[in-house]
């Protein structure tokens, strides 16, 4: 089976990257991770990258040719999709469309719903009684590109940004292996 090959970029601590590196641990998952690479030396997702064997590499944002140093370590590594996940950089015009419907990104609200950051606190602030996650194709404007895969969180009476966080959270560990499933299967 040609599974597709991943690039997973990251800036944090790699929880959604974790749940790519379990699905695609399980036989039959239909991609594999062929390089993590972060914006951050200090990232913990990269910990989590080196346990389970997989090549990585950091690259600082603040270097002038950050993004030509991106694409071609992406490139040197084989990728055709790119999985943004915690990453927390808004990539170029010209970068996304050098990958475009090759890049992907998991949103913690139902786009187009809270695009940007502070997205439970908007959704706490609003009175809405469900929020959720997207994952979506990236575009130039930030959050804005077409929706692959979404799933709904209700907000509970007494949620705080912390707890509501933390459900949407669990929501993104199921629906972004499932959404790299799907483009992986050409589903989408």
């Amino acid at each position: 089976m040609a599974r597709l090959i991943l690039g997973v970029l990251i800036s944090g601590r790699g929880s959604n990257l974790q749940a790519l590196i379990d699905a695609c641990a399980t036989p039959n998952f239909p991609a594999r991770i062929a390089l993590v690479i972060s914006n951050k030396a200090d990232a913990a997702g990269l910990d989590r990258a080196k346990r389970a064997g997989i090549p990585t590499a950091t690259i600082s944002h603040r270097e002038s040719d950050f993004e030509a140093r991106l694409d071609a370590a992406l490139r040197a590594a084989g990728v055709e999709l790119v999985c943004l996940a915690g990453f927390m950089r808004v990539l170029s015009g010209p970068f996304v469309a050098r990958w475009h419907d090759r890049i992907v990104n998991i949103h913690p609200s139902l786009l187009p719903a809270f695009p940007g950051i502070a997205t439970h606190r908007r959704a706490l602030e609003a009175g809405v009684t469900e929020t959720g996650c997207t994952v979506h194709f990236v575009r130039e404007e930030v959050d804005a590109g077409p929706i692959i895969l979404q799933e709904r969180v209700p907000i509970l009476p007494g949620d705080t940004e912390a707890s509501l966080a933390a459900r949407v959270l669990q929501s993104e560990h199921r629906i972004y292996p499932a959404a790299v499933r799907m483009l992986a299967e050409g589903r989408k």
